[in-house]
């Protein structure tokens, strides 16, 4: 299957963007940070379903997005998320065939979303940070853009089956690149401190 075109997503886009104001007053910060081309990461918390396509609205560029292996089983949703560039990453093992495609996903050029937590938070709070995201963006040279998603969890939380009305607000931060890091850092060390570095502007900017 191809993936969807670009045309398309440019099509649905307004409406997307409308339905995501009428219900949820969304509003998005710092859609700047991110680069209009080359490749980058995008690193969001995870509170919801709709983190995926909220991300998705202001930035006029197809994304791909790592994704749990499991969801690609589920009938009709696996074939419609490879549809929207999905591609799967087994969680329980080193998923060796994930990381060689997100690498050249990003030395292409290409923009890559991929959730640092593994999966979606159970309270609304900030789970851990995995550095595996961090490891592929060091190895890719590809800054990491923090996304800060507020709102989303009370709008959808993971005991409803359909979401609320409420206020979503989504923050992109600037690009965390090898130079933020301490210059005598050791590499194998590198990835840890990038996700503490990106985990502490999101949490920086949920406290607010």
């Amino acid at each position: 299957m191809h993936p969807v075109p670009r045309w398309f997503l440019e099509l649905c886009r307004p409406a997307v963007w409308a339905l995501a104001r009428l219900l949820f007053r969304i509003r998005f910060v710092g859609v700047e940070h991110v680069p209009p081309a080359g490749p980058v990461v995008l690193a969001p918390n995870h509170v919801s379903f709709m983190d995926p396509v909220l991300i998705t609205i202001p930035i006029h560029r197809p994304l791909h997005y790592m994704t749990l292996e499991p969801f690609f089983r589920v009938p009709g949703l696996g074939a419609l998320i490879r549809w929207c560039r999905a591609f799967p990453v087994r969680e329980a093992e080193a998923d060796r065939q994930a990381v060689r495609t997100a690498i050249r996903l990003l030395r292409a050029g290409e923009p890559l979303v991929i959730f640092p937590e593994g999966g979606r938070t159970p309270d609304g709070r900030l789970q851990p940070f995995r550095p595996g995201a961090f490891r592929i963006a060091l190895q890719a040279d590809a800054p990491v853009v923090p996304v800060t998603i507020q709102g989303a969890f009370e709008a959808w939380p993971a005991d409803r089956r359909l979401p609320r009305p409420g206020r979503i607000t989504v923050t992109y931060h600037p690009p965390v690149t090898r130079k933020d890091l301490p210059p005598d850092a050791d590499r194998k060390a590198q990835p840890e401190l990038q996700a503490e570095l990106v985990r502490r502007r999101i949490a920086e900017a949920l406290d607010r």
